[in-house]
């Protein structure tokens, strides 16, 4: 585990909150995480810490590719996302492989990689990273 974190692009999302979005009642559960993840994906692209934040649960814990630290409040959950979406304008993120499961007790893990880019000045930024959405 500790080696996973080592990284500086690793990203370790918990507790996503993935109750913030409509998803049609007939979806199999682990297309209602994919559709999860997805809209985590377009409120990252819109720059805006207000549209993500609402898919993040109260309690949740980020550990964020721009950060040095760990966030574990809506106070500095917010402030990562106010200095991300500075550093990386236009985010848009493309998801490498996936495994979801879906466990009887009502709680869904999605763990995988994705690759995070950004349109700026300078060269695009391509940062392969890792993230566990709870």
């Amino acid at each position: 585990m500790r080696s996973l974190l080592k990284s500086n692009a690793t990203l370790a999302l918990g507790s996503l909150a993935l109750l913030s979005f409509l998803v049609d009642a007939s979806a199999e559960p682990k297309d209602e995480v994919a559709a999860a993840t997805s809209t985590w994906a377009r409120a990252l692209g819109e720059d805006d810490p207000d549209k993500v934040l609402p898919l993040y649960a109260d309690d949740a814990v980020l550990w964020g590719t721009l950060s040095p630290t760990v966030r574990s409040d809506r106070a500095t959950l917010r402030d990562y996302f106010v200095a991300a979406f500075k550093v990386l304008p236009s985010l848009k993120v493309a998801f490498g492989d996936q495994l979801i499961r879906v466990y009887d007790c009502g709680t869904a893990v999605n763990t995988g990689y994705y690759f995070p880019t950004s349109k700026m000045e300078r060269p695009r930024v391509y940062l392969p990273a890792t993230a566990l959405l709870t």
